[in-house]
């Protein structure tokens, strides 16, 4: 028996060296963490369950059956964030460059299949060097057999993608589908075709850090929804974002102690909306005084920074924020931010976490670049999603609600449930000088008359109570009773119950 054991863990002690000490060595010199180091890093401690550890591949072309490393490039397990149960793979750079197997993709497929049948989440650490080439279309086919448990696990359990390394190739697609992408400054990169193959048929010259690295893809792109320092803080802000996730779409959202009282009320909003209708303020503000002990954690920070969303949590429980922003673009909805919040809107909805709006809009950013870019059908992609969500819906508007984007912005219109304002709200079509121009065009000549045309449209529309009139806005409240207020209304809606027609899937416009 001790022959046995002594041997089983010589065979663990080979599995767990990875690549060999070079590689591990070289992998540290590069400011990079071992594929076991980043899932201690992500786990409590000793919380960690292996599978398939001694797993080889199975190929023998090309010499390949004289180098059969134990666990083939990926760690895969499962293991709790804070006592809640998660799955994780963790590509091994150190073996063949964590390139993908027909056998490293059927380890990664055990956990995700495990993860949607016991409903926890997924989260992948991608450090890989894409398919691997001497197994030619066998890798191909695993990639495809992992693509395809991401759709089937969509909706089902939060799936969260870290980039920890070069993703290249089919590599991509894969963190592509999921809820959530991270990478790692200076290390990190996506691309679907490298910088040498883009010079070769394009002719363009273009650095990997460039053409994929984590700032392109934060702030230009959107493929990404945040970016860390190093592998430390980035395992660390994705177990931050885990407690704020449900396990599935089966449980509802986590709820945890809380320290600030529901009813703090929150003098200094009172006099957050300038009285100058064209002068900008941080809508981060309100969002922070709004949130329990100020905690907020944003997505997407980086890209459409006139739209901002992020989990919040309030009397202990996670909601969704989507809030404009007037300090960028007047807080104005274009193509970029349409896309950011429809995404966002779908996720909350899918996983049973309500959703709280914060209004500033001043209608869709005009001109040829968003007509030409489609702006009608990337717009109408928020307006959809805020339609078919089912979740708990409370929206707050602090100051400008113009047009088609006051509709889109969680209306009472899109079944929000509780509409506030502000008594500084302004509901209309239009402001009201564009909107003065147009119904006393006659009148344009005289600058006095068009003056005080103007200053009667203010009176009479830039208000929330023409809105509330027609019940359009359930209560005009004071800004600094705005968490007492948003708390109630979501404690209120613990119970919803709401169902959309039955129907195989929707078709959102694309």
């Amino acid at each position: 028996m001790k022959d046995i054991l002594a041997e089983l863990e010589e065979r663990r002690e080979a599995a767990r060296a990875g690549g060999g000490e070079r590689r591990v060595t070289a992998q540290h010199g590069k400011g990079k963490l071992t594929a076991r180091e980043r899932i201690e890093l992500l786990l409590d401690e000793g919380s960690f369950e292996e599978f398939d550890m001694f797993v080889r591949h199975r190929c023998t072309d090309f010499g390949m059956e004289a180098d059969r490393p134990a666990g083939d490039g990926v760690v895969t397990g499962w293991g709790t964030v804070n006592g809640r149960m998660v799955y994780v793979f963790s590509q091994d750079f150190t073996v063949f460059g964590g390139s993908l197997s027909e056998t490293h993709a059927q380890k990664i497929c055990k956990i995700m299949d495990m993860a949607v049948q016991n409903g926890a989440p997924v989260v992948g650490l991608n450090d890989s060097g894409g398919a691997r080439i001497q197994e030619g279309v066998a890798s191909l086919a695993g990639y495809a057999e992992v693509f395809q448990r991401n759709i089937m696990a969509s909706g089902v359990v939060p799936q969260i993608s870290v980039i920890m390394g070069p993703c290249a190739g089919g590599a991509v697609y894969s963190p592509a589908m999921t809820d959530f992408i991270f990478m790692v400054r200076d290390s990190s990169y996506m691309f679907v075709t490298g910088p040498d193959v883009v010079k070769t048929v394009t002719n363009e010259v273009v650095t990997a850090e460039e053409l994929g690295g984590a700032k392109t893809h934060t702030s230009k792109s959107s493929v990404a929804d945040g970016a860390f320092q190093d592998d430390m803080e980035a395992m660390m802000e994705v177990r931050r974002l885990i407690d704020f996730l449900p396990a599935s779409n089966r449980e509802k959202p986590p709820v945890r102690p809380f320290f600030d009282d529901p009813a703090r009320l929150e003098l200094s909003l009172d006099t957050l909306v300038p009285d100058n209708p064209n002068q900008p303020y941080d809508m981060k503000e309100l969002i922070l005084k709004l949130a329990d002990e100020g905690d907020f954690y944003e997505i997407q920070e980086d890209f459409a920074k006139n739209i901002i969303t992020g989990f919040i949590r309030l009397e202990g429980s996670t909601v969704g924020v989507v809030a404009n922003q007037p300090m960028v673009l007047a807080g104005c909805l274009d193509i970029d931010s349409s896309r950011k919040a429809a995404r966002f809107v779908r996720f909350c909805d899918a996983f049973e976490i309500p959703i709280l709006t914060l209004v500033d809009v001043p209608g869709f950013l005009p001109g040829t670049g968003q007509e030409y870019g489609g702006v009608i059908k990337h717009g109408a992609k928020l307006l959809f999603a805020y339609g078919e969500a089912t979740v708990p819906k409370v929206t707050v508007i602090t100051r400008k609600a113009y047009g088609g984007a006051y509709d889109v912005m969680s209306s009472k219109h899109l079944r929000g449930d509780f509409n506030y304002a502000w008594p500084t709200a302004q509901i209309a079509v239009m402001g009201a000088k564009g909107a003065t121009e147009i119904l006393h065009r006659a009148e344009l000549g005289d600058a006095e008359k068009i003056a005080r045309r103007t200053r009667d449209y203010e009176d009479r529309f830039a208000n929330p109570f023409v809105a509330a009139e027609r019940g359009f806005i359930d209560e005009v409240i004071r800004p600094h009773s705005t968490r007492r207020r948003v708390c109630r209304a979501f404690a209120s809606l613990k119970g919803k119950k709401q169902q959309n027609p039955w129907k195989k899937h929707d078709n959102i416009p694309l």
